[in-house]
């Protein structure tokens, strides 16, 4: 029987976090390797990498001789992470309030448009992918690209959870509005508005978690 070439590690890396980012695979679930190395077409060796970098994200959970799962956030675990998203976007949105440019100022002003078409027709994926744009383009104007590297990071590990409150009703108008708080703090080069703006935007993210917690994991 012919063997399969080998999959590059980074490919059968971004197979497994594609599916924890948007859901198929699920807090706690198990993953075989056997099964993973099937779907994906690659040795278990590559999905063993794979899964180690995984870990090293805190994305998956690696036990001796039980194999690997899916990393599950306990409550107390997402608060403690979106306070430190508070303090280091607060950061970064007051010091990039003075700096930003007229074309990035527009680009806002656009998915912000966009982000109220995909909301107005239901379009969820349409808007997730708007509002991390705009997050994306503040943070490439940031002097601060290490304090970015760590929100990165947090958003990362809470990226499926946080696309979930997208279906708690009234959020995503909530949302919408947070942003046209921060672009306007930002048009203004108002730092400490952009700040205040933030961190409300994250606080009733945080809120909207822990009100909602057992209908979104």
């Amino acid at each position: 029987m012919e063997q399969k070439a080998a999959l590059p590690v980074d490919k059968a890396y971004e197979y497994i976090k594609t599916r924890i980012m948007d859901g198929r695979f699920h807090p706690s679930q198990k993953l075989i390797e056997n099964d993973l190395a099937q779907s994906i077409g690659a040795s278990r060796n590559t999905i063993k990498k794979a899964l180690l970098k995984l870990e090293q994200e805190n994305l998956v959970i690696l036990e001796p001789n039980k194999g690997a799962k899916i990393k599950a956030f306990e409550l107390q675990e997402i608060k403690n992470y979106l306070e430190i998203r508070e303090v280091l976007e607060g950061a970064i949105l007051r010091r990039t309030a003075k700096t930003i440019s007229t074309s990035d100022i527009k680009a806002l002003e656009d998915l912000i448009e966009q982000m109220k078409e995909f909301a107005a027709s239901n379009n969820l994926n349409g808007y997730s992918q708007c509002n991390q744009q705009f997050h994306e383009i503040i943070y490439r104007a940031s002097e601060n690209q290490e304090a970015v590297a760590l929100v990165k990071q947090i958003k990362t590990q809470l990226q499926r959870l946080q696309l979930r409150t997208n279906l708690v009703p009234g959020r995503i108008e909530q949302s919408i509005q947070e942003h046209q708080q921060i672009l306007a703090a930002l048009k203004a080069n108002d730092g400490s508005a952009a700040q205040k703006a933030v961190v409300a935007h994250i606080t009733h993210l945080r809120e909207t978690i822990d009100a909602n917690y057992q209908q979104l994991i």
